[in-house]
């Protein structure tokens, strides 16, 4: 039996996926216990409760593995990374008490305890904490995570159809190298059977600067649109006026700082198989057709149901 934080996520819900698929029993941990459950009742679903270890622990007993997604994009409200860190350490802490043998903790590409960017410090520190929890684990860390429930590449793809200008920030030549959320999935579960612990970036076959990534999606949406350079301060302005609109925060500084930085590549060689362009060419329809909301998504969707 395994425990995915998360399956009725992105990320999580295809590493259940994956398990389900090889015959394996799972459990989930989710901020949303009561949101629509896809695997037809197969999956048992509790909350965090970070607040309750023993009852945390209770739950992870009898888990192979832990499967670890959680995290958030930003801080927002009540939540904040310093929070999410401490939750963090309440279940890795629960995982050793209850003697899970491997934690397979979802990462991202070119963290570092010296950054700057909080997102990424913060994954930083999730690691260190989980290096030194004395559990075997396997960190794997993607870089631009598509599919079609994807938020970051669906909203792009909204705003080249539903705008005839679409921004570049700055020179626009620093690069992404997409990873498939199956792709992922396959990667994270493989790690589990691995001995001892390691450290893996996962990384797509294909790597594109952003502008080259803007005009891809362009050209397959067959939309005639411009692009033009603007200044990142400009992107994150005219991200917050299309925000007030969508009710949402489209974009922060920090992580278009990240990827200025090029944070979402690796040096190691690709281990993902799924081309993103072939993948976008097969799935255009499905990208773009509305906006995707990230507070709607994480905070908000009781509203809507």
């Amino acid at each position: 039996m395994d425990v995915v934080t998360g399956s009725f996520g992105y990320i999580g819900k295809y590493i259940t996926q994956g398990l389900l698929a090889e015959g394996r029993e799972v459990k989930t941990i989710t901020t949303h216990p009561d949101k629509p459950n896809p695997f037809n009742g197969k999956v048992e679903a509790t909350h965090y409760h970070f607040n309750d270890p023993e009852k945390l622990t209770h739950y992870l007993k009898g888990c192979e593995t832990l499967y670890n997604t959680y995290w958030i994009r930003f801080n927002y409200r009540g939540w904040s990374f310093d929070e999410a860190l401490a939750n963090t350490k309440v279940l890795f802490n629960c995982a050793k008490d209850a003697q899970v043998k491997k934690i397979v903790h979802i990462s991202v590409t070119n963290v570092s305890l010296d950054d700057q960017l909080p997102y990424y410090h913060g994954k930083a520190l999730q690691e260190k904490e989980l290096k030194n929890i004395g559990v075997d684990y396997s960190i794997v860390r993607p870089s631009l995570v598509f599919g079609i429930e994807d938020i970051l590449v669906n909203n792009i793809a909204w705003t080249v159809r539903n705008f005839p200008v679409v921004p570049i920030f700055g020179t626009g030549n620093y690069q992404v190298q997409p990873i498939f959320v199956e792709d992922l999935a396959e990667i994270a579960i493989k790690t589990a059977s691995l001995e001892g612990s390691q450290i893996i970036d996962a990384i797509g076959p294909e790597t594109f600067t952003y502008v080259e990534f803007l005009k891809l999606i362009g050209n397959e949406l067959n939309r005639n649109i411009a692009y033009i350079q603007t200044p990142p301060f400009i992107g994150i302005f005219l991200g917050k006026i299309i925000g007030l609109f969508v009710r949402d925060i489209v974009l922060t500084k920090d992580e278009l700082r990240g990827l200025m930085m090029n944070k979402l590549t690796s040096n190691q060689a690709p281990n993902g198989k799924t081309l993103f362009s072939q993948w976008l060419r097969e799935n255009k329809d499905a990208m773009g057709p509305g906006y995707t909301s990230e507070l709607k998504r994480h905070f908000h969707w009781q509203k809507d149901v």
